[in-house]
């Protein structure tokens, strides 16, 4: 029985907010008069606490019910501004364009990139091969790994390859762009989590029994009740 401690609502009105905030291009405040119009009388600071708090517990189970990803990748980063500042979300998918992984960061750099990579790596093991653009950092950063002595990863810098990971941050942008830039980077990392957790469950990454038969909605709900929101 999914709990939520410290909140006065029930966790399915909190599951319903998270959700459309996460999925859908809205902002807190329509979320509050959406709910209103459902007789819930909810803050819009509420909803963003919420959103906060849970969405990366929820993309953390996730990880444990995800399909594995192939292993050519297709790597690239996109903008996200925080409190007025352009800040980095670095981004892999695979060449069916499945998420591989994410990791937002302050500087787009060598050490940002590896941290990145070895992050993707740890989740996804090695791949094959990786497609990116002309970027040295990211270059430097697969020089990196692949000078440490393990499985040797053909890199293609070759910028056409990688419309499959372009075209994907779009999805994650249409979502970002009604939030009005982020007030931290903490609020941040912890939304795009939700948002990429979302963009993962509709396209089919979300490895529970049954889930195949399951609405998007429904899918969500299911992972919820595989944790306990304390």
């Amino acid at each position: 029985m999914l709990a939520a401690k410290g909140v006065r609502f029930p966790i399915d009105i909190i599951l319903v907010c998270i959700r459309w905030y996460a999925a859908y291009p809205l902002s807190y405040r329509q979320l509050e008069e959406m709910m209103q119009e459902r007789g819930v009388f909810v803050d819009h600071s509420s909803i963003n606490r919420w959103a906060i708090r849970f969405l990366p517990l929820l993309e953390k189970v996730l990880r444990k019910h995800k399909r594995p990803v192939g292993g050519s990748w297709r790597m690239d980063e996109t903008y996200i501004k925080v409190n007025g500042v352009w800040k980095y979300l670095y981004r892999a998918v695979d060449k069916e364009g499945k998420t591989v992984d994410f990791l937002l960061t302050a500087r787009r750099d060598k050490a940002a990139a590896l941290r990145f990579f070895d992050k993707a790596m740890k989740a996804s093991s090695v791949p094959e091969r990786v497609t990116m653009d002309k970027s040295g950092a990211n270059k430097a950063a697969m020089d990196e790994i692949n000078g440490r002595g393990e499985t040797l990863i053909i890199v293609r810098q070759v910028k056409y390859l990688n419309n499959i990971v372009e075209q994907d941050h779009r999805a994650i942008k249409r979502v970002t762009r009604p939030m009005l830039n982020f007030k931290s980077f903490r609020a941040a990392r912890n939304v795009l989590a939700g948002i990429e957790l979302m963009h993962m469950i509709r396209k089919g990454q979300l490895m529970l029994q049954g889930c195949s038969e399951l609405s998007f909605a429904d899918q969500f709900y299911a992972l919820a009740g595989k944790i306990r929101l304390v």
